[in-house]
């Protein structure tokens, strides 16, 4: 019995002692800060780890609200992830060629290769319209200036008192002239000849370059057909005046006429009367060919300046 009250003794001091209200305070105060403290520690924990991992999950690529465990790992990890990011998208290799930009390679490529097709074209265009200008304003001039020298002729040879030549014009080109020597000397058996035949005048044809009068026209005799008098093959005439090394400028139509006039009578001319040959005209393809040979060799072996007492 004295031991089952002793036992009820002791719940009962127990339970009072439980229900103390200072004990129970510090027991609430010490159990309190213990665990106050560990759930401070916890949290502590607890917004380490959270902090440590959710701004990974918000800002993936990095920003103010990182907390990296370490500032060198920090950063070299921010690093490593910002720098894929942050770099910018390489050009082609087909933009990069046409751009001129591309790598060392690249660039001696392109260097070998030379100009692209549009560039080239535009050169070859360029230089073709720059060349073209000039050879069309050259002829331009040429064709000015020989006009101008053949009108001033014409109307020089219509002014000749004693009508010694007159001028027809080949189709109507200025350039072109049939020209009518109507008298030679009249001492001479060509004079004689013309009288015999009723032949009027001796009709000869003139074409002239585009650089005239700085190279001499191209002379043939058309009718009568002439023998002698440095008449040639094809109605082709001889004589250095005719030539490139021996026109000058300054000759006039009206001055190579007579000098021609001279050379038949010097050469003693005649018209040719033989059956057959007579009636056979001359040609300007022979005469080209004849007055080409000619000067050939006159170039070779020179020319036999005639007197002026001759004429």
């Amino acid at each position: 019995m004295a031991t089952l009250l002793r036992k009820i003794g002791l719940i009962r001091l127990h339970n009072r002692d439980t229900e103390d209200p200072k004990h129970h305070h510090n027991h609430r105060g010490g159990g309190g800060g213990g665990g106050g403290q560990q759930s401070a520690s916890l949290r502590g924990k607890g917004g380490a780890k959270s902090g440590g991992h959710k701004p990974q999950q918000q800002h993936p690529a990095g920003g103010a609200g990182d907390a990296s465990p370490g500032p060198g790992k920090g950063k070299s990890k921010r690093a490593a992830e910002l720098a894929p990011r942050d770099k910018p998208p390489q050009p082609a290799a087909g933009a990069a060629g046409a751009a001129g930009a591309g790598g060392p390679r690249e660039r001696a490529a392109g260097a070998r290769a030379g100009p692209g097709p549009a560039v080239a074209a535009a050169a070859a265009a360029a230089a073709a319209g720059g060349g073209s200008l000039v050879p069309a304003a050259r002829q331009q001039h040429c064709t000015q200036v020989r006009s101008r020298r053949l009108m001033k002729e014409l109307q020089d040879i219509a002014r000749l008192s004693d009508r010694f030549i007159s001028v027809e014009l080949v189709d109507e080109s200025l350039f072109d002239w049939n020209v009518k020597l109507h008298q030679v000397d009249k001492d001479s058996v060509l004079w004689q000849d013309m009288k015999e035949t009723n032949t009027e005048f001796i009709l000869l044809n003139l074409t002239f370059p585009d650089n005239f009068p700085f190279s001499p026209p191209f002379m043939r005799v058309l009718s009568p057909r002439l023998e002698n008098g440095y008449v040639l093959d094809g109605g082709a005439i001889c004589m250095e005046l005719l030539t490139p090394r021996g026109w000058s400028s300054a000759y006039t139509v009206e001055a190579v006429m007579r000098q021609f006039a001279a050379s038949l009578v010097k050469g003693q001319g005649r018209i040719c009367r033989k059956a057959g040959k007579s009636k056979k005209s001359f040609s300007r393809k022979e005469a080209e060919a004849t007055f080409k040979s000619l000067v050939k060799t006159h170039e070779k072996y020179g020319w036999v300046t005639p007197p002026v007492s001759d004429g």
